[in-house]
C-alpha cells in the first residue's frame, strides 16, 4: 500500500478512491529495449487501462459533450513524415460554433512515453476545459515506450517535434476551425508540462514566441525523476501515489539527452538565457506530488530571468490530482476555468 492513506494532507475523496492502490510501479531498466519490452507485456498494459477508474459514462455527468463539437483530425508531423491524430472540441452556441474562439492546446501526460489524448480521462478533462468556452486540440503525440493512437514509439525529439508540428498546423487552420490565433494558450500535464514547456524553450530559440499567448504547465516531469536533496518533494512526496525514483522517464525518452543536459528534452537544465523572451507562463502543482519542487524552480528561473509567470499550488493533491474530473470534481472544475480564463485573456 502506498504512503497515501497515513498522509494528513491529502483529501479525503482522493485517498478513498486511490488510498488501498500501490504507487505507481516505475522499476530501473538497464536499456531502452528491455524497457520497451516490459511496459509492453498484456498485463501492464491491462494495468495502465486500470488507472482511469471511472468510466465514460460517470465522467460525461461531470464533463459533458453537449454543446460541443467533437471531432477528430490530422496532419502530417515534420521532419519525420508520420501522421498525429487530434482531437478537436469546440464550443456551440445555439448550435452553431462559436467563432472565432481562444484555444487550449493541450498535450497528455504519461511521462512522454504512455497514454494517449484519447483516453477517457484526458477526454474528460478536455471537454470540461472547453465547456469554459474556449476550442480545446488535443495532440497525440508519439510516446517513448508505448503507443499511442500513434503506432509508432520514438525516444526524444520525435514527440516534441510532433507538439511543435501540430500547433503549426492548428494555427495554418485557424480560419477553417475558428480559432483566435491571438489567443492561443498550450498547456500539458506531467509529461505533456515537460512538451508545453519544452515547447516554449523551441520557440523561444527559433525567434517564434508569439506564436501563443502563454503557457499552462501543471505538475511538469521536466528534472528526470529522481531524488534530489535541492528538490525536497522528490524526497518527502516519493511514494504517496508516483514512485519517482526511477530511470523510467530518462532511459525511455533518451538518456543521452538527459547526460547531454538538453533543456528541450529536460527543461530543468535551463537557465536565464534560456528563457529570455519565453511565453507568458503559469506554472500548477500538486502539494503531495514528488515532483512539486520542479515545476517551483522553473517558476522561480523564469522570475529571476523577469518573465511574466505565476504559479499556484494545489492543496491535498497528489500528482495530477486536479486533472482527474473524479473524484474531485470541484478541484478539477477549477483548474480547468483558470486555463480557460488564461487562454481567454481575462
Amino acid at each position: 500500500m502506498s504512503r497515501m492513506m497515513e498522509d494528513p494532507r491529502i483529501d479525503p475523496r482522493l485517498k478513498a478512491v486511490f488510498g488501498g492502490l500501490a504507487a505507481f510501479p516505475l522499476p530501473n531498466f538497464d536499456t531502452r529495449e528491455e524497457l520497451i519490452a516490459a511496459m509492453n507485456r498484456p498485463e501492464v498494459l491491462e494495468g495502465l487501462r486500470a488507472t482511469q477508474l471511472f468510466t465514460e459514462e460517470e465522467a460525461e455527468v461531470v464533463a459533458p459533450s453537449a454543446g460541443l463539437t467533437i471531432t477528430t483530425e490530422r496532419f502530417v508531423s515534420a521532419p519525420d513524415g508520420n501522421t498525429i491524430l487530434v482531437s478537436l472540441m469546440r464550443p456551440r452556441t445555439d448550435g452553431q460554433l462559436d467563432d472565432p474562439a481562444p484555444c487550449v492546446y493541450h498535450i497528455h501526460g504519461g511521462g512522454m512515453a504512455v497514454t494517449s489524448a484519447f483516453d477517457a480521462g484526458y477526454q474528460a478533462l478536455g471537454r470540461m476545459i472547453a465547456n469554459q468556452g474556449v476550442a480545446v486540440a488535443m495532440v497525440d503525440f508519439r510516446n517513448c515506450v508505448v503507443p499511442s493512437s500513434a503506432p509508432e514509439i520514438a525516444p526524444y525529439p520525435a514527440g516534441l517535434n510532433d507538439c511543435v508540428s501540430g500547433l503549426k498546423w492548428l494555427i495554418s487552420r485557424a480560419d477553417e476551425w475558428g480559432i483566435d490565433t491571438n489567443r492561443i494558450v498550450v498547456s500539458g500535464s506531467s509529461g505533456g508540462g515537460n512538451l508545453a514547456l519544452a515547447l516554449g524553450l523551441r520557440l523561444t530559440r527559433e525567434g517564434d514566441a508569439g506564436l501563443i499567448r502563454g503557457l499552462y504547465a501543471m505538475c511538469p516531469d521536466i528534472a528526470g525523476s529522481r531524488p534530489r536533496d535541492d528538490l525536497p518533494s522528490s524526497i518527502e512526496n516519493n511514494d504517496v501515489w508516483l514512485d519517482s525514483h526511477s530511470n523510467f522517464s530518462r532511459l525511455g525518452y533518451g538518456i543521452e539527452t538527459f547526460e547531454a543536459r538538453d533543456p528541450e528534452a529536460w527543461p530543468l537544465f535551463a537557465n536565464e538565457e534560456h528563457v529570455q523572451g519565453f511565453p507568458e507562463t503559469v506554472i500548477s502543482v500538486n502539494e503531495c506530488d514528488p515532483l512539486r519542487d520542479e515545476g517551483i524552480a522553473f517558476y522561480r528561473l523564469l522570475l529571476r530571468a523577469g518573465q511574466q509567470a505565476r504559479c499556484r499550488q494545489v492543496m491535498g493533491t497528489i500528482h495530477g490530482g486536479d486533472n482527474m474530473v473524479l473524484p474531485c470534481t470541484d478541484l478539477a472544475l477549477a483548474t480547468a476555468r483558470d486555463i480557460a480564463a488564461f487562454c481567454r485573456g481575462d
